[in-house]
């Protein structure tokens, strides 16, 4: 039986190192998400925090949490992450709550972005709920800005 080395010098393109995590194109997660943050800036969002998933859910890695004044607003904002996601390459999964304007959420795969209302952000409490200390990784939530 061949270790990994010996297959990987047998096997042409095959390489022992593991690969570093992407959103399923050429953009790594850490780019995806800092496209998301600067679009979000960019169009006013409110009290933008990114917290790092990995290890507590398999549906992500990324969630990033912003605010947007009005449902107008929020809708916007959730558009133009998904329009620049997909204009850097990065063909969104999906969109969910838009129209109306309350909750939008737009799944970028490796990074899932959450745009709400400031009254739908404190009732659900994301924040709470994804930052929970775990003995063995503790809060990973950091505010963007």
């Amino acid at each position: 039986m061949l270790d990994p080395e010996s297959l990987a010098a047998k096997c042409s393109g095959l390489s022992t190192a593991p690969a570093a995590p992407t959103t399923g194109n050429s953009m790594q997660v850490e780019e995806l998400r800092d496209l998301v943050v600067k679009e979000l800036e960019d169009m006013k969002g409110r009290d933008i925090l990114v917290i790092d998933v990995r290890g507590k859910t398999s549906i992500t890695d990324i969630m990033v949490i912003a605010s947007g004044t009005s449902d107008r607003h929020v809708k916007s904002l959730a558009e133009a992450v998904y329009f620049q996601a997909k204009a850097a390459g990065e063909m969104p999964l999906g969109m969910e709550g838009a129209n109306e304007g309350e909750w939008a959420l737009v799944d970028l795969n490796g990074v899932v972005v959450h745009v709400m209302q400031p009254k739908v952000r404190d009732f659900y409490q994301l924040e709470r709920l994804w930052s929970l200390n775990s003995p063995e990784t503790g809060s990973q939530a950091s505010d963007a800005r």
